[in-house]
């Protein structure tokens, strides 16, 4: 029996975790696209990001697409609509900055769990609409926790390759923080997402262990790295073995890899996951690479045509989007995932 079944099915709370291994079995699933790729077209000033609430804060908050789920929930509402439109089956909270390191550049710790509470409740709430429409299409909810930006294993004074900007503990805390929050929110999943660092991950990872004890409630984990370029490694070095090493310790639902890299270049990387992994494989790549103005280029067609290379080679259980997709890519990947059987869970050796 693989890592997933074993654990989650032995979990009497996990009604949700048991629909979603038996619609990955029997096909596809769909993730959605980039938040703030959509977030940037409604070309939103200081006063959006302030809202009521901020009024008078002490540093600029534009630019804090987080924290629209206090100030503008109507947008991110929209947002996770029209993926949902776009056939998603999962939708990642507004979350990505979500913890008390990346929101301090904005003086905000102390909204942090709210940042999460709500976004979790705003998406939830959209998903259960769409549910409610059509219950035989259940859509599911992500708690999104980002790399923060701080790293653990690399030193950002090239003068002192010992020092550390955080230590372990701080960074654990800091998830626990998020993680709390968005399952108070009532998030379906925890996904953690676009590992460059996997000591970062370990300590979300160990953070959500403590809090599903501290809960006694459990929830799914997604987990999705970074390969930064042709080389295959992430940012710290490792290689996609060794960052699947490295988290195997840990029971999860799926792992795969996002964002750096447009989709064709993944798939030497996806199909040393789909050969090692014993639980299902995500992909959510960038609308390929940004050009000179920072934009990305691939059009809906093209990236569909991507990565359908890899869906009929079954290398993959969950596909999605990152930086530059929009709705079309989602809708145009999801008609494509729709031909192709998704990737068999290998068959453990029982002793």
């Amino acid at each position: 029996m693989n890592i997933a079944e074993n654990t989650y099915f032995r979990n009497p709370n996990f009604t949700s975790m048991s629909q979603i291994i038996d619609l990955l079995k029997k096909r596809i699933l769909v993730l959605d696209g980039g938040m703030g790729t959509m977030i940037q077209r409604y070309k939103l000033e200081e006063a959006d990001f302030v809202g009521e609430r901020f009024k008078g804060h002490s540093h600029p908050l534009k630019g804090n697409n987080d924290l629209l789920s206090i100030t503008r929930p109507d947008i991110i509402k929209a947002v996770h609509a029209a993926y949902l439109d776009a056939d998603s089956d999962i939708i990642e909270t507004n979350t990505f900055s979500g913890t008390t390191i990346a929101q301090a550049d904005y003086a905000l710790q102390d909204a942090v769990y709210d940042i999460n509470y709500y976004s979790a409740k705003i998406a939830k709430e959209v998903c259960a609409e769409y549910t409610a429409k059509n219950p035989n299409k259940p859509r599911f909810v992500a708690g999104s926790i980002g790399p923060t930006n701080r790293t653990l294993s690399l030193s950002p004074d090239v003068n002192d390759p010992g020092f550390r900007a955080i230590t372990f503990d701080e960074v654990v805390t800091a998830y626990k923080q998020q993680i709390n929050a968005l399952m108070d929110g009532k998030v379906d999943l925890i996904l953690i997402e676009t590992i460059f660092d996997t000591l970062n991950a370990k300590a979300a990872l160990f953070a959500v262990q403590e809090v599903f004890e501290e809960r006694k409630e459990t929830l799914p984990v997604m987990v999705s790295g970074t390969i930064t370029d042709a080389s295959g490694r992430t940012l710290s070095g490792q290689t996609t073995e060794a960052f699947l090493i490295s988290v195997s310790h840990v029971p999860l639902l799926s792992i795969g890899l996002n964002c750096a890299l447009g989709a064709s270049a993944m798939k030497p990387y996806l199909e040393i996951l789909s050969k090692n992994a014993s639980c299902f494989v995500s992909c959510y790549p960038n609308a390929g690479l940004p050009n000179e103005f920072g934009q990305y280029d691939e059009s809906p067609e093209y990236m569909a045509s991507q990565v359908e290379d890899f869906l009929k080679d079954g290398l993959i259980n969950i596909i999605g989007g990152c930086c530059g997709t929009t709705p079309d890519h989602i809708k145009a990947m999801a008609d494509v995932a729709a031909k192709y059987a998704p990737r068999p869970l290998p068959v453990a050796v029982e002793a």
